[in-house]
């Protein structure tokens, strides 16, 4: 992140785009003077302007850019038997250990906040980042921010069972519904189902399909908004580039 001058009045606004990798100082200038960059919610034309990376919301063409480089934000595959906390008094794997492992070479791990808890037999894609304000949205079930699960269960899979499910399905603690359902392939006896929705309460999926005779042997999250799990390997971190940590802010409204 560019340092304050020693004015203190700022860093010019070309200087902190170029780097944060958006463009060259050149081609951030342009950016500027067509009027396709926004600071705090202001469009910018005039050169000169200086602002604080640590402070400022920059957008260009509408997309939130990374200014902080103190700021972290990851992909995790869980993998089944891990417990979704950051430490556990019995012993137990946790995706903790996965964090302190990546942050072996830091001084001192992150803290980190987890997006969307997995219970302990379930794997797939969690997000870990330092930004609280966008982990607290991401969770909020105001924002709706959708996440897609493969789950395997047992067949054959009744025909309207989607349509029950996008209609709504009663629940101990409220009713759920789903955003889609899919049937994505079948083996023998068993089923493999796309489910999308924006729920987050716990155990959702699984309580939802056995709900309807159709209990989870396997889950996986494969996708939380834009963010998707991919080839990602089981037990593994990574970065989110730029343009998937810009897609996370712009579904929260940030």
């Amino acid at each position: 992140m560019p340092e304050l001058d020693d004015d203190g009045d700022g860093v010019r606004l070309q200087k902190v785009l170029a780097a944060a990798g958006v463009a060259s100082r050149r081609k951030a200038e342009e950016l500027i003077r067509a009027g396709r960059v926004k600071v705090d919610g202001v469009t910018v034309r005039e050169m000169g302007v200086r602002i604080d990376p640590a402070n400022a919301v920059v957008h260009v063409d509408g997309d939130r850019v990374v200014l902080r480089d103190d700021q972290i934000y990851l992909a995790l595959n869980k993998m089944p038997g891990m417990l979704s906390t950051m430490s556990d008094d019995r012993g137990r794997p946790t995706i903790g250990d996965l964090v302190r492992q990546w942050a072996r070479d830091a001084d001192e791990p992150p803290r980190l906040f987890h997006v969307g808890r997995l219970d302990m037999d379930s794997e797939g894609l969690l997000l870990l980042t330092n930004d609280g304000e966008l982990a607290h949205r991401l969770t909020h079930p105001s924002y709706g921010v959708s996440k897609t699960y493969m789950a395997e269960i047992p067949g054959p899979v009744p025909r309207d069972l989607g349509r029950r499910l996008r209609a709504g399905i009663e629940l101990e603690d409220g009713p759920v519904k789903v955003d889609s359902f899919e049937v994505v392939d079948v083996l023998g006896g068993r089923a493999v189902v796309e489910v999308v929705l924006h729920e987050g309460r716990k155990h959702i999926v699984r309580r939802l399909l056995a709900e309807v005779g159709h209990p989870v042997s396997r889950l996986v999250r494969t996708r939380i908004g834009d963010v998707q799990l991919g080839h990602q390997r089981p037990g593994t971190l990574r970065r989110l580039n730029p343009v998937e940590i810009s897609l996370l802010y712009k579904s929260v409204g940030l």
